[in-house]
């Protein structure tokens, strides 16, 4: 299957705060790489990425944080549900002020 880019939600997703910290100076845009049935989003191996609508806006340093570990237990421990949040900032990419009222909804 192949993967779906989008540039300009990437773009989006960069102009948005760490949904961990609030940082805006360091965003960028990380991918959700574990499988949720529930949401029709499949698992993705080492060295593929999913689809661009799987992503949610991180600080460089937790966006390094993220891949350093089980990224389930990462964002257990976060107590963020990623997939719900990467799906609400699609659903709305390009409105800046919704984005930020979602991330902040749902910043732990």
């Amino acid at each position: 299957m192949k993967r779906i880019t989008d540039d300009a939600h990437l773009k989006y997703i960069r102009g948005l705060p760490c949904l961990l910290c609030d940082d805006e100076t360091t965003t960028e845009s990380a991918h959700v790489r574990y499988g949720e049935g529930r949401a029709g989003k499949r698992l993705t191996g080492l060295g593929e990425r999913p689809d661009d609508s799987w992503t949610v806006p991180l600080c460089n340093k937790h966006h390094a944080d993220q891949h350093t570990m089980n990224e389930k237990l990462f964002w257990n421990g976060h107590g963020v549900d990623p997939v719900y949040v990467a799906l609400a900032l699609y659903r709305v990419s390009g409105d800046h002020e919704a984005g930020c009222r979602i991330v902040a909804a749902n910043r732990p």
